[in-house]
């Protein structure tokens, strides 16, 4: 027997997400505001919030079991990590319509975490708990980082949502993430400067340059600029928060080969050190420049397959590297 929990329920928190389209059919999680998504545009861009990359559906209770119904739409295989107080208890195949069940969860009133698929628009359409099991609302009171990139922070290749390097360094260090890896984007887009500045966070990160450099968006006349606009509006509302600004890591063909808007990866790094230098002198005594070599560098080329985005393992490893690099130094943890 097992009792259907109402996904509007206040006992259940959506960790990790900006906002929830509910329907009849279920409960999609957007990492954008879903009733103001046009104001994010183009439409590839809404097309990654759709995805909920590290986002968690979390609440206490001392069920053995649980049954969720899910409806996942990705190119890719997607699995569904559960978690009882920080352990992995399953990993499951999630690609599709389908019913994913859990049992011999251990004894006890516990904090459970359901990492959603990471790389596909995720619908969670029912959620039960054994019959009389309790549930209660998990008051996350951990440290609120928020991290903001491109494809290498939403990390496609991950072996599972609780692997990505954001992930991996979230768990680590306890922390409560705020993943907003949008792959193919991250084109410090104002409005997400402004929606990041709108939300609570002690920690922040950005990791920009790569797709700026693949696509061309932006050159040495704005490229600069944009960056520091961009911290400019987090620091409307975050003036004092620890906030680390990353170039790109290693890409072999685009350290010095120049695109369209004569940047290689070797000048992108270069203004990036350069902004976080410009914000320095005006004051912003807590912003820092690391340098995304040093999260991903030369030696590590063989981890990526298509000389540009890690491999499962390189994103174990850039987890590692982000909690030497930036935790450690930058946030002080």
């Amino acid at each position: 027997m097992s009792q259907t929990i109402d996904l509007n329920d206040a006992r259940l928190s959506w960790q990790g997400a900006i906002s929830l389209h509910r329907t009849d059919d279920g409960v999609m999680p957007w990492r954008v505001p879903y009733e103001s998504k046009r104001l994010f545009p183009p439409d590839a861009l809404l097309e990654r919030a759709a995805m909920p990359a590290g986002v968690r559906l979390s609440f206490i209770s001392n069920t053995s079991s649980l049954t969720l119904d899910v409806d996942v739409q990705s190119e890719d295989p997607q699995k569904l990590d559960v978690y009882a107080d920080g352990k992995l208890c399953d990993s499951l195949n999630a690609t599709g319509t389908r019913t994913l069940r859990v049992e011999d969860l251990p004894t006890g009133e516990k904090l459970l975490e359901l990492w959603l698929p990471h790389h596909g628009e995720v619908r969670v359409k029912s959620l039960a708990i054994d019959d009389g099991a309790s549930l209660s609302g998990y008051d996350d009171g951990r440290p609120k980082w928020i991290t903001y990139g491109s494809s290498i922070s939403h990390c496609r290749a991950a072996e599972s949502p609780s692997t990505t390097w954001p992930a991996i360094a979230a768990r680590t260090l306890d922390l409560n993430l705020t993943c907003l890896g949008y792959g193919g984007n991250c084109h410090l887009e104002p409005m997400m400067a402004r929606m990041i500045r709108d939300l609570p966070a002690d920690y922040l990160s950005m990791k920009v340059g790569i797709n700026v450099h693949n696509s061309g968006s932006m050159n040495v006349r704005t490229f600069r600029p944009g960056i520091i606009g961009f911290v400019q509006i987090l620091r409307e509302k975050h003036p004092d928060t620890p906030l680390a600004v990353i170039s790109p890591i290693f890409s072999p063909p685009r350290e010095t080969e120049r695109n369209a808007a004569e940047f290689n990866l070797t000048d992108m790094r270069q203004e990036v050190a350069q902004a976080v230098d410009d914000l320095k002198s005006c004051g912003d005594s807590n912003v820092h420049y690391v340098d995304g070599l040093k999260l991903f560098g030369t030696d590590l080329g063989h981890m990526l397959p298509d000389d540009l985005h890690p491999n499962a393992d390189g994103y174990k490893l850039m987890g590692a590297n982000f909690i030497n690099e930036v935790a450690k130094p930058v946030f002080k943890l």
